[in-house]
């Protein structure tokens, strides 16, 4: 049986591969584990600067739990009077969203195709997102008689905003990629043949870039959102002086002042 997650790091870009095709990526218990697993091995590894997750095949990112597994999990807990199924919010999706989400370096999603329910949330927890312009994204959640998880009730507002969030979360429905696009949960739109080599290139760009300075926006960023003007700026203030104190910035004036392409160590 083939793993249901690769991981893989090259030259300080970590990929993470959530490789089920066969059933579109679905997240049983054992790829959810693997999943958890890579992502914080990645935002662990000092020589990890950026990461790429993405998924095998052309049919599905990943279409959320699979339900296949879920019935037989839930028949068990009325058998046996216990409720460790939906643990599975605790144990497996909070932990891959909260590290996707406050690792101390940009993470790309490559979105080849459909990404439901947990799949979605898990898109919406990258910091930028390149999209097949086959890919499609659904919210999923109140199909089968559930309310959101994997972030989205936090990510997807937002993304898009209130209004448009409670439109997909209750009255769920196939997105494509272009409209995607148009409401900005798609950062960049691309030929599906042309995905990974385009997701890897500006990942790799990411990985060869100032570490420290990319860590300081996204926490300025996510602070941003929740604070006020002059906590923000206070908050500011303290990363910019982090960012300044950085050997990357002191590389990159001295290229700036020598006209040449600055080489990063990503601290």
């Amino acid at each position: 049986m083939a793993d249901a997650v690769l991981y893989e790091v090259s030259d300080g870009l970590a990929t993470i591969t959530l490789n089920r095709p066969e059933a579109m990526n679905a997240l049983n218990v054992e790829a959810k584990v693997a999943l958890r697993e890579a992502v914080r091995s990645a935002a662990d590894d000092a020589a990890v600067r950026a990461v790429l997750l993405t998924a095998a095949g052309d049919r599905a990112f990943c279409v959320g739990q699979d339900l296949k597994e879920h019935i037989g999990l839930l028949v068990e807990d009325r058998e046996t009077g216990s409720r460790q199924t939906m643990n599975t919010v605790r144990e497996h999706y909070n932990p891959i969203v909260r590290t996707l989400a406050e690792a101390a370096k940009p993470v790309v999603a490559a979105v080849n195709g459909v990404a439901a329910g947990a799949g979605f949330g898990f898109a919406l927890a990258a910091d930028y997102r390149i999209v097949a312009d086959t890919a499609a994204f659904n919210t999923s959640f109140a199909g089968v008689a559930l309310t959101a998880d994997s972030g989205i009730s936090w990510t997807l507002p937002r993304v898009i905003g209130p209004g448009r969030a409670a439109d997909l979360l209750l009255f769920p429905r196939s997105i494509s990629a272009q409209e995607a696009y148009g409401l900005g949960i798609a950062n960049r739109l691309v030929p599906a043949g042309e995905l990974r080599a385009e997701a890897e290139k500006v990942a790799r760009a990411l990985a060869e870039g100032p570490t420290v300075a990319y860590a300081a926006l996204k926490e300025a960023v996510a602070y941003g959102l929740t604070h006020s003007l002059e906590e923000t700026l206070e908050k500011e203030d303290e990363l910019q002086t982090r960012a300044g104190s950085s050997e990357d910035h002191a590389i990159a004036v001295q290229a700036f002042v020598n006209k040449e392409k600055p080489k990063y160590l990503g601290r």
